[in-house]
């Protein structure tokens, strides 16, 4: 092959990669733009007011799905009817969880180069009483029952949970008194019975107890991951029961939710929903026969709520926690929902 024909064949790749590029960008753009427009076969969303308050008329809060303007927005449903007309608050969030009045909004900020994440804590009318930068991606949030506590992960590194090869950081704020832990790695650990000290050692998906010094999380270390309780004021966790991850406490306080890796499933959808009975250590699995990446929201002592993936990204289902039912979709197009009343 002649020089000439070697520039000429040079020259033909260089255009093709270029048009993959162009056409990648503008699929993405395109992608984008149908993002911002309302769909008409999405659920009705108007802006308006959205409060964090209890009151008598129970509501559900939450990350609006939906494609069109106030799609990411945190949005609102009346508990009664979650497939209704929804209340776009404007503000965005990723992860989000509400409790007593206060909210957790773990939020994006796009760079001209790369994003940038922050926690922000809001008040009941969802304006912002402090805000704090986040040392990775978003991916669990929460609130204690009277708002004294909030917790929050991020993942830095790695962006799923289902393999192996990820870190994360779990941070604990008191509200009242704006003292920040900014990871869980550095309360005491005990794993069955005896100090636990090990570089590999993560934790995430925090739920507190209503007594505002307790809380459930995972810890994962040597390959395995744990259901440990913590202790806020002796700032300790201790392991109770292995292979738990993301655990949910129940309004009651006697059982948590998870999702727990069973042997046979896929490497990528690895988890079913179970039971934990906390006075026996019984579990009973859920009658969810999807693999759920969430951490579950309890709708009342004998439901939970979870998210899976939907046409605009998530939808959210329920199930009995006592592993009778199926499961039944909650409504579409939503993440991180919140019971408020």
């Amino acid at each position: 092959m002649t020089l000439r024909n070697k520039i000429l064949v040079l020259v033909a790749a260089l255009a093709v990669l270029a048009g993959v590029a162009t056409a990648s960008v503008l699929h993405a753009a395109g992608r984008e733009d149908r993002k911002n427009r309302t769909q008409a076969d999405g659920p009705p969303v108007t802006a308006g007011k959205v409060s964090l308050t209890p009151d008598a008329t129970r509501k559900i809060v939450f990350r609006n799905m939906a494609w069109g303007p106030h799609r990411d927005e945190l949005a609102t449903v009346p508990a009664a009817d979650p497939a209704g007309p929804r209340t776009a608050s404007g503000v965005k969030c990723l992860r989000f969880y509400a409790a007593a009045g206060t909210g957790i909004c773990l939020q994006a900020e796009r760079g001209a180069m790369q994003d940038s994440y922050r926690a922000v804590v809001l008040d009941a009318q969802l304006k912002e009483r402090a805000h704090y930068s986040l040392p990775g991606i978003p991916t669990r949030a929460r609130v204690s029952p009277s708002g004294h506590w909030v917790a929050w992960t991020v993942f830095v590194g790695g962006d799923s949970y289902a393999g192996t090869n990820f870190s994360t950081r779990t941070a604990v704020l008191d509200t009242r008194a704006g003292r920040l832990t900014s990871s869980l790695e550095d309360f005491k650990a005990y794993l069955d019975g005896k100090e636990h000290h090990a570089a590999d050692t993560n934790f995430w998906g925090v739920t507190f107890a209503a007594d505002d010094q307790h809380f459930y999380a995972t810890m994962a270390t040597g390959g395995h991951t744990y259901l440990v309780r913590g202790d806020l004021a002796a700032r300790t966790v201790t392991s109770l029961h292995a292979n738990v991850e993301c655990p949910s406490l129940s309004p009651d306080g006697t059982r948590v939710v998870y999702k727990k890796r069973v042997p046979g499933l896929p490497a990528d959808a690895p988890w079913h929903l179970y039971a934990l009975d906390l006075a026996t250590m019984r579990e009973t699995a859920l009658a969810e026969p999807r693999s759920v990446d969430d951490q579950a929201v309890w709708q009342d002592d004998h439901t939970v709520a979870y998210s899976l993936a939907g046409d605009y990204g998530s939808d959210l289902y329920t199930v009995p926690a006592d592993g009778t039912g199926k499961p039944r979709r909650l409504l579409t197009a939503g993440l991180a929902p919140a019971y408020l009343g």
